[in-house]
């Protein structure tokens, strides 16, 4: 799982930024990063950076974890202990797969 923030006396924190990114964007959405890290105290770099971060994460996070509603909890984890048997249409996917795809 991919940390949210890193604490400020660690190791990790005190590493030398070495990687860059370099990009454009237009006037209006500059502006509105440089007054907003200017609301936080920050200079524009560690605001746009802290946010590409922390959005990132929420993406990989939002891909990486399947929530369940309390009533399919169950059947979830009912079907992994007790498969049913595989029918005719998944017993034909799987052998289309086996001739199609070259293993390498």
């Amino acid at each position: 799982m991919l940390a949210t923030s890193t604490p400020k006396n660690t190791p990790e924190a005190r590493k030398r930024n070495t990687a860059r990114f370099n990009f454009r964007t237009t006037e209006r959405i500059k502006q509105t990063v440089e007054r907003a890290a200017a609301l936080l105290g920050q200079d524009t770099s560690t605001f746009a950076i802290d946010a590409a971060y922390h959005r990132a994460v929420e993406t990989i996070q939002a891909h990486e974890v399947t929530h369940l509603k309390p009533e399919d909890h169950q059947a979830f984890f009912d079907a992994l202990e007790q498969p049913p048997a595989p029918t005719d249409k998944l017993r034909a996917a799987f052998a289309q797969h086996k001739d199609k795809v070259v293993k390498r």
